[in-house]
């Protein structure tokens, strides 16, 4: 597919759910908030921050409906060093196959395994990328999330001084037999007050001791400017549907109010769009991005039955993809594209079997992927 210089800015949010800005509002004047979090005791962020939050020159990247995929961390074999062209290369295979956006710094992309300054590293290595092979309207989310309202802070600017256009946000639970009921709210209410990049919530309560956002919390949520839309990989489709309708979200056929509402899986692509979701943010694009994608144009164009089909082999290979975690997933990408390599330890390296296994779990999607090439 050609590079998209320019996409369809979805419009302002509309009168039936009130929003102070547009879905991509630029940086903004430090507010008392952000202030209180600006004296951050990296050197190198001091230097950068007065500059970057009054930074009009930034292209205005907006968010539209369909598939975002959480790009893999490639590693060198023995160093475990970061393997920086393979991750471009990869951002760009998977940008030719008609995504409409990409993901750093997620479970896919062993954010947790990465020091601030990698972290940096490959969201400028995966801007560099589109830029250089013409995919420069392409959006970049980067996972931002934290312990800390400090840390995710700090995290979302350097999200945006590497390149990154939205950040993606987890709430913190380490502590979260401490929190009050409002906790959660004042968190994100902060961060987004604070960020110099619009933020999206991510609920996904497998990798925060079980913390479940409903949807009341993040329809209040949603009424903040700064705050532009969610990922539920809770796999809640009747909770995606609530909310969507609350904040009248942009879907494939509607502009809506710009919110954009985001299931987290790609084995319920077809169910988010039914009930009034925009779209997907799926691991399992690493792997077929053009049949992820697929989807999405079948049930726009309306033609059920064949999306239905589709869905139901996509379901399939996203099962591997759960069950194998990044682990597979990588083996996967080794066995049928080539490269891959490993995740950082202690995440065990797949054995010849294994390989084998996770190979086989993935041959089918593979094979119809291929056949959209």
């Amino acid at each position: 597919m050609a590079p998209r210089d320019q996409v369809a800015s979805p419009s302002p949010r509309s009168s039936t759910f009130q929003h102070d800005a547009t879905l991509h509002p630029t940086p903004r004047s430090l507010s008392v908030v952000e202030s209180i979090y600006s004296q951050s005791q990296d050197s190198e962020w001091s230097d950068s921050t007065a500059a970057s939050s009054i930074d009009d020159s930034r292209p205005s990247r907006s968010l539209r409906p369909g598939i975002y995929v959480p790009t893999v961390t490639f590693f060198h074999a023995v160093t475990e060093d970061l393997d920086l062209p393979t991750i471009s290369q990869h951002a760009v295979r998977l940008a030719k196959a008609g995504i409409a956006g990409l993901t750093t710094q997620g479970s896919n992309g062993e954010a947790v395994h990465l020091t601030h300054q990698e972290r940096k590293l490959v969201t400028k290595a995966t801007r560099n990328a589109l830029d250089g092979a013409g995919f420069h309207a392409m959006p970049i989310i980067v996972g931002c999330g934290s312990q800390s309202t400090r840390e995710t802070i700090e995290l979302c600017r350097e999200a945006m001084t590497s390149g990154g256009d939205y950040a993606l946000v987890l709430p913190p639970s380490y502590y979260k037999g401490m929190y009050k009921a409002d906790s959660l709210i004042e968190f994100f209410e902060e961060v987004a007050e604070a960020s110099p990049i619009p933020i999206l919530i991510y609920n996904y309560p497998g990798a925060v001791s079980g913390i479940d956002m409903d949807s009341d919390v993040i329809v209040k949520l949603a009424k903040h400017p700064n705050i532009v839309g969610c990922k539920l990989t809770c796999g809640n489709t009747g909770k995606l549907g609530r909310i969507a309708s609350s904040v009248d979200a942009v879907t494939p056929s509607h502009a809506g109010s710009g919110f954009m509402c985001m299931g987290g899986s790609a084995d319920f692509t077809l169910q988010t769009l039914v009930v009034g979701g925009s779209g997907i943010i799926c691991g399992l694009g690493n792997i077929a991005p053009q049949a992820c994608v697929k989807v999405i144009e079948l049930y726009t164009a309306g033609n059920m039955e064949a999306a239905k089909k589709l869905q139901a082999v996509v379901a399939r290979g996203d099962w591997a993809a759960i069950s194998g975690g990044i682990v597979g997933t990588k083996s996967a990408l080794e066995s049928y594209y080539g490269y891959g390599g490993f995740a950082r330890k202690p995440l065990p390296r797949p054995s010849k079997t294994d390989a084998i296994k996770y190979a086989s779990g993935f041959k089918e999607l593979v094979e119809l992927e291929k056949s959209l090439a």
